[in-house]
């Protein structure tokens, strides 16, 4: 796709990217809580997802566990799987990471750092955090993120 780079720089922080970074064995995760919206009749969902990459920054695989939808969702259960997974990578180094983007899907759903589509020539390339869209990344793709 014009615009978008092979690999691209995520800064760690305090707010979505709090639990990215480096395994000792050189891998990258990327822990996070992606959603569908509910809308009109649609239920929506709320997921876990734990990115795993080499080295290099290519997806290894992709760990993703379907909650259920916001209404419904029990928020402690939530919270003590969110928290095994994080314990299952062990001894971790939160810190910046660099990915090529990439997508997977399950249950039916595209998950992923999706490079976005231009639909006219006026459209910036962006590379999106789906589904949820939480997260998107620009120009000069120098780590930071808009929500």
């Amino acid at each position: 796709m014009d615009g978008i780079p092979e690999t691209f720089p995520i800064n760690h922080d305090d707010y979505h990217a709090k639990h990215i970074g480096r395994m000792a064995d050189g891998r990258q995760f990327f822990l996070t809580t992606p959603f569908v919206p509910a809308v009109g009749d649609a239920t929506g969902g709320e997921y876990i997802a734990l990115f795993m990459f080499d080295s290099r920054g290519k997806l290894l695989y992709a760990k993703i566990d379907e909650l259920g939808p916001r209404s419904t969702l029990d928020k402690d259960a939530a919270s003590n799987l969110y928290d095994q997974r994080l314990a299952s990578l062990g001894d971790v180094e939160f810190c910046d990471i660099r990915i090529a983007p990439f997508k997977t899907e399950r249950f039916g759903i595209e998950f992923g750092l999706i490079p976005r589509e231009c639909e006219d020539e006026d459209d910036e390339p962006a590379i999106e955090m789906q589904p949820g869209n939480y997260m998107a990344f620009f120009d000069p793709w120098d780590g930071d993120y808009d929500t």
